[in-house]
């Protein structure tokens, strides 16, 4: 069994790229580079072969409606991104025609020196935000923190969030493209305004704002020969996805035992059953692949079910 090879979709935005690297979206489909599935997409192949996913057929029990769950994508700022949110499930079922909600999670890749991001707000109740919001008190209504190669973030939908510039992002989100934006600093794009979506953020902003760490489940651990890797950690485990981090120095053997496993090597160089891997090289491990031999040196980030 080989590894599912992916050829990223590339979008050039107002503030900067981004490289949409495991994708099955309508917005940007990927096409899968195996010979024996030539010029299948990954949407097509999660529905002809759902057995490489780990299931017969599209399983209710995964409340994934019959679309790839999982959406993994390189997120290069230039400049400051909107300040937006997401709702969650219920929400955007009800009001984005049947579209999943977007939880997602941020492993840094890379930031300037004195970077900053916004996560989450300082308004003290609903109705507050939604004042702050109208009277356009932005700076006291966003929370900016300092931001560090290295650090990872969990985004709840309802949570305040932008990336701003001079970072490098890992995204791994819910396979969605619904983006709220609350504020966009009054940017131009063609010569105006960029749309705000002002009434659906207020209804789906939560709060207050709760700043916590990122839940994680024991029994989500990769393990090889009974023994727990000291080279993988677990960066966050929700009901949606788990991701983690992984430190190849030389080699690393992982036992693929999830439905299936994104991966994506965000620095370095390895090799995976004769294959050279680079950094922005991105592919699915099947269920039932079993034993995965990486060797070289490389960061990689890893997610699943």
């Amino acid at each position: 069994m080989n590894p599912i090879f992916l050829k990223p979709t590339l979008k050039t935005l107002i503030w900067g790229t981004e490289q949409w690297g495991i994708s099955a979206h309508p917005n940007g489909d990927d096409e899968v580079l195996n010979e024996e599935y030539a010029g299948k997409t990954l949407s097509q192949l999660w529905a002809e072969k759902p057995e490489l996913f780990g299931f017969e057929g599209v399983s209710e029990d995964l409340n994934i409606r019959g679309i790839f769950p999982l959406l993994t994508k390189i997120i290069d700022a230039d400049t400051d991104l909107s300040i937006q949110v997401h709702p969650d499930d219920e929400y955007a079922g009800k009001n984005e025609n049947g579209s999943l909600g977007k939880t997602e999670c941020w492993y840094i890749m890379d930031a300037k020196p004195g970077a900053t991001i916004v996560i989450g707000h300082n308004a003290k109740n609903h109705d507050e935000v939604k004042s702050m919001i109208e009277n356009r008190q932005w700076n006291d209504f966003i929370r900016v923190i300092p931001v560090h190669k290295g650090d990872f973030f969990f985004i709840e939908p309802g949570t305040v969030h932008a990336i701003k510039g001079g970072t490098v992002i890992l995204e791994t989100q819910q396979s969605s493209d619904i983006t709220y934006r609350v504020y966009d600093y009054d940017r131009l794009q063609d010569g105006k305004p960029r749309q705000l979506h002002v009434k659906q953020s207020i209804d789906v902003i939560k709060a207050p704002f709760e700043d916590k760490n990122p839940p994680l489940r024991s029994e989500k651990q990769f393990k090889f020969d009974g023994e727990t890797s000291d080279s993988i950690k677990q960066l966050v485990s929700c009901d949606l996805f788990t991701v983690w981090h992984a430190n190849l120095n030389g080699s690393l053997k992982l036992e693929q035992s999830m439905p299936f496993l994104l991966c994506s090597v965000i620095d370095g160089e390895c090799e995976l059953k004769g294959k050279k891997l680079k950094k922005g090289d991105h592919f699915i491990l099947p269920s039932g692949y079993g034993t995965a031999v990486f060797t070289g040196n490389a960061e990689m980030i890893f997610s699943s079910l």
